[in-house]
């Protein structure tokens, strides 16, 4: 029963970003400004591509799905931090804590695996033009993204299940601004050696693996097209490929740095900052990145405009 009743924690603190009071404020607009452009961005780019045929395709199929996921996996954390940011007393619930966790799990497992959905999205369409259509059909897009959604689930699903197992003693303050898996394995007072192996092994499948393939599914890309030397061939190629070689850029940069190569004198600090960068940065500027050098999108927003324009005139 000893053992037991240590095991019952009823909320955690989150200790936030260590931000000076007198810059709560103004912290508080930039990132309430930040979250408001990464909902509407990305909301943006979903009803682009859901009301312009031109848009029905599979690259940008794929890329709604990435706006979907970049805008939830932004609000798993944002709206906790904006409210703790307002509170005298930042605490979360147990449960809302493993269920914060889940979510944010699932939803940057799913950025992952739409990455590297996209990269081969982008390599059959440089590498094999003539047989795109027949290769990337409606059913295997289908098929990759409902994949990416069930082993995400059973990915987040795995972890929470592991971490619910664990006890927490005395101490249940998490020094971050959301409930971090390492960070709540560091917090457990019981042994967490299966946790641990699982962290290594899973993420090296899901973070390690998917960028591999990403690079390989490039290096085949440039392999192709340096045996057909012309400007107008480089030029696709940077077009089509540059957002999406951006984004995974920033994504796997962050979080590789973060949870593949942790040093033990990493500050919180430091830690913060990478987190943010990947959880609230990367899927702000994912809007930014793919439609700003984006014809088809920018098309697609002066159709849409126009056709609103039109009655007006007769």
């Amino acid at each position: 029963m000893t053992e037991r009743n240590k095991t019952i924690t009823s909320e955690f603190l989150l200790l936030g970003l260590p931000i000076k009071p007198e810059h709560q404020h103004l912290f508080y607009a930039l990132f309430l400004t930040m979250y408001l452009t990464t909902v509407l961005g990305n909301l943006l780019i979903i009803v682009l591509i859901r009301l312009d045929p031109h848009l029905h395709t599979p690259m940008y199929l794929l890329l709604s799905n990435l706006s979907f996921s970049d805008l939830c996996f932004s609000s798993v954390t944002m709206p906790k931090l904006l409210q703790n940011m307002q509170s005298q007393v930042p605490a979360i619930p147990y449960a809302g804590c493993l269920t914060q966790m889940y979510f944010f799990l699932y939803f940057g497992d799913l950025e992952s695996f739409l990455l590297l959905a996209m990269a081969y999205d982008r390599y059959v369409a440089i590498c094999f033009p003539l047989h795109y259509t027949s290769i990337m059909s409606p059913k295997l897009c289908v098929g990759l993204m409902v994949l990416s959604w069930v082993l995400t689930t059973l990915h987040a699903l795995l972890h929470t299940l592991l971490v619910a197992r664990l006890s927490f003693c005395g101490n249940n303050t998490i020094p971050h601004f959301f409930c971090d898996l390492s960070a709540l394995v560091k917090l457990a007072c019981s042994d967490t050696h299966v946790n641990e192996l699982v962290i290594f092994i899973m993420g090296c499948l899901i973070i390690v693996a998917p960028f591999l393939l990403i690079v390989m599914s490039y290096a085949r890309i440039v392999s192709s097209i340096l045996k057909v030397l012309s400007v107008r061939s480089i030029h696709k190629v940077f077009s089509t490929c540059g957002s999406h070689l951006a984004v995974v850029s920033l994504f796997y940069g962050t979080a590789g740095a973060l949870y593949l190569c942790p040093s033990a004198d990493n500050s919180t600090m430091k830690e913060t900052v990478m987190a943010m960068m990947y959880t609230v940065v990367t899927p702000m500027l994912n809007p930014f990145i793919y439609s700003l050098r984006n014809r088809d999108m920018n098309g697609a927003l002066r159709r849409i405009f126009y056709k609103k324009k039109i009655p007006s005139f007769q």
